[in-house]
């Protein structure tokens, strides 16, 4: 994994402006991908930010970039509470339902899809999709919404542009700890 990956999908995240991101990417061995992420810890966590694979497969790897304290205040919102609640999350903080998740992750066939909630998307559109299985949205873009369309088509595009701006900034040669607003 490099951190091209790490700019090209966690932009958002990146900028303070995304609570999480989530992708796939390649490794070579248990070993690098340990490494790598131990590198980016090093350099994004004085940043507020953190790094994790959530799953790892043959030589692929689902990596977790997130801002702790975002993740937090996410988690504590009504909405989010009672539906972690309602997947058996036990609530001790968001590092232990960082922990549920993972385990969900790599013990369930079915794709826990409370993962938007780790991701920061609206409650309410996670718990839409789940109800609605996936269908009837307003529209759809980094996730189905099911509640305000117009505060989320700001944020898809909020998003994009950020995306497009910090791979400019990444191609002129700015480091990752330089692209990484402090939160």
């Amino acid at each position: 994994m490099s951190e091209d990956y790490v700019v090209r999908y966690g932009a958002p995240t990146l900028a303070g402006i995304k609570t999480g991101s989530l992708f796939q990417c390649p490794y070579d061995t248990p070993e690098t991908l340990r490494n790598t992420v131990r590198g980016l810890n090093r350099k994004l966590v004085p940043k507020g930010l953190r790094v994790l694979p959530l799953r790892v497969s043959q030589k692929r790897a689902m990596i977790y970039l997130y801002r702790p304290s975002d993740l937090a205040q996410d988690l504590a919102q009504d909405q989010a509470v009672q539906l972690l609640q309602q997947h058996g999350y036990d609530l001790k903080g968001c590092e232990s339902c960082i922990v549920q998740l993972i385990h969900r992750l790599r013990q369930q066939e079915e794709f826990p899809h409370e993962i938007g909630l780790f991701l920061g998307y609206p409650p309410e559109d996670v718990c839409g999709f789940i109800e609605n299985k996936a269908c009837g949205s307003k529209c759809t873009g980094c996730w189905r919404v099911y509640g305000d369309e117009a505060a989320a088509q700001r944020r898809f595009a909020q998003y994009k542009e950020c995306t497009r701006v910090y791979q400019d900034l990444w191609a002129q040669g700015n480091p990752i700890e330089q692209l990484a607003v402090a939160g």
